[in-house]
C-alpha cells in the first residue's frame, strides 16, 4: 500500500513564503498537489510527471514551484507570495498516467491526510 506524508505546512502573513513536502513510501510516476477549503470542492493546484514535466493551476503560476527529489519519493511544493486566498488544506496524491496535466482529483487514487498552510492578511 503506497503511503504519502505531508509536512510544512504552517501559518504565514501574506507576502510570505512556505515550502511543503510530501514523503512517498515508493518511487512515484504521476503526483500532484492539490488544496481544498471548507465547503469548497479539493482542486488542482500542481502536478508532476516524468521528465520532469510540470504543470500549475493559473492561480499559482508564477508563485508556487513543484518539485520532486531524484529518487522520485519525496514532492516538494515552493509557495512564495502566498496569499489569504492560498488558505486551505494541502494533499499531495499519487495519480493515474498523465494525472499531472489535468489535475482532477478523480484521477489521483493515492492521497495523504493534507497538512493546514493558513496566510493571514
Amino acid at each position: 500500500q503506497v503511503q504519502l506524508v505531508e509536512s510544512g505546512g504552517g501559518s504565514v502573513q501574506a507576502g510570505g513564503s512556505l515550502r511543503l513536502s510530501c514523503v512517498a513510501s515508493e518511487a512515484t510516476s504521476y503526483m500532484g498537489w492539490f488544496r481544498q477549503v471548507p465547503g469548497k470542492e479539493r482542486e488542482g493546484v500542481a502536478g508532476i510527471g516524468r521528465a520532469d514535466m510540470v504543470t500549475y493551476a493559473p492561480f499559482v503560476k508564477g508563485r508556487f514551484t513543484i518539485s520532486r527529489d531524484n529518487a522520485r519519493k519525496t514532492l516538494y511544493l515552493q509557495m512564495n507570495s502566498l496569499k489569504p486566498e492560498d488558505t486551505g488544506m494541502y494533499y499531495c496524491a499519487i495519480g493515474y498516467a498523465d494525472s499531472w496535466s489535468r489535475l482532477i482529483p478523480g484521477d489521483y487514487p493515492y492521497w495523504g491526510q493534507g497538512t493546514q498552510v493558513t496566510v493571514s492578511s
